[in-house]
């Protein structure tokens, strides 16, 4: 199947220099970090193994995954807006694919997209509470993608020691260099074909708010 088209996007300088600083930024932060991985074992084995797989984040917990996670042959879903632009155009520094949209714009798009990189053998990464919120809260497109392919999904966080924390809907983190990172997975979800995805939402929120308050206070200790 095609890869649907994408709209035309008015490209800036600064869409080109702000991703240049970003990278700079995160690898300078990424090499003065210690980082701590804790993976659940069902998770370990399931990302270590020749099957595909989908991962899971909070939204304001992204930033410092894209160093944790690069060059590992995921696609991330990110938004068609402006501010879409610089995280995509970040993303490819560090070896992401990506399909532009999200639940609330492109959606049909994005989701068809998604598929086909996820069937060719890409990993796809989506926040479920984003682009806009509910802050930590699970929309449907992870859960509809993961019963499309029978693929798990793997729910991932991290806690940072030294970050800014911005007053946006998801309190989104920067992480800061010369700190602490603790990077989990938790249990693997399963969405079959006749599973009631409210249920499974609220079991994948239940998960990702574990293993982020987890990692908050390891960072921390």
């Amino acid at each position: 199947m095609p890869e649907p088209a994408q709209p035309k996007r008015k490209i800036t300088f600064l869409h080109t220099l702000v991703p240049l600083l970003g990278r700079l930024f995160l690898l300078f932060t990424g090499k003065t970090t210690r980082l701590c991985w804790i993976r659940d074992e069902q998770a370990g084995v399931i990302e270590s193994g020749s099957g595909n797989y989908i991962y899971a984040i909070w939204h304001s917990r992204q930033v410092f995954l894209i160093y944790s996670h690069r060059f590992r042959n995921i696609c991330a879903l990110v938004s068609q807006s402006k501010d879409g632009e610089y995280m995509a155009r970040l993303l490819a520094c560090f070896g992401f694919d990506t399909v532009r949209g999200s639940t609330s714009k492109g959606g049909t798009a994005a989701m068809l997209g998604l598929l086909d990189k996820t069937t060719a053998g890409q990993h796809p990464v989506i926040t479920p509470d984003g682009p806009r919120g509910p802050q930590r809260n699970v929309q449907s497109g992870v859960l509809l993608l993961a019963q499309k392919t029978g693929f798990p999904v793997l729910p991932v966080s991290c806690g940072l020691s030294r970050k800014i924390t911005f007053r946006s809907w998801d309190m989104f983190q920067l992480p800061l260099p010369f700190g602490k990172a603790v990077v989990i997975y938790g249990k693997p979800l399963r969405v079959g074909e006749n599973d009631n995805l409210e249920l499974k939402a609220e079991k994948l929120r239940l998960e990702l708010d574990r293993i982020t308050d987890q990692a908050d206070k390891l960072a921390l200790s």
